[in-house]
């Protein structure tokens, strides 16, 4: 009995020190988000500065991604551009080996290597 008791109170006094310590981070946040915005109010000048320079990042980050992904979606286009080309050249080269082949006596073997 008296172990069920004590059981019952250590279950009771963990929920309550859990209540309060999202109470307590609650509280917490709130100081420093006071303490911030009276920083803020105080020392306009610096928090501008920050806003200057971490804008100017933002904006530096934007047009480099920017540029990059046009970049790349170029290099795509060439690159579907050169593979359509040397499938046509492949075909070409395949179209006239083929009638090569066929005119050469039956002992003569074409052996076609791409270069890598």
């Amino acid at each position: 009995m008296a172990t069920e008791q004590k059981a019952e109170e250590n279950q009771q006094n963990q929920q309550t020190s859990a209540g309060n310590q999202v109470v307590g981070l609650a509280e917490r946040v709130v100081a420093k988000y006071h303490e911030l915005k009276e920083h803020a109010e105080k020392y306009p000048y610096v928090w501008a500065s920050y806003a200057v320079v971490y804008g100017g990042f933002g904006l530096w980050f934007a047009y480099r991604w920017r540029k990059l992904r046009k970049t790349e979606d170029r290099v795509r286009a060439l690159q579907d551009r050169l593979c359509k080309l040397a499938q046509a050249d492949e075909s070409a080269s395949s179209s006239s080996s083929a009638s090569a082949i066929s005119e050469k006596p039956s002992g003569a073997t074409h052996v076609d290597k791409r270069p890598k």
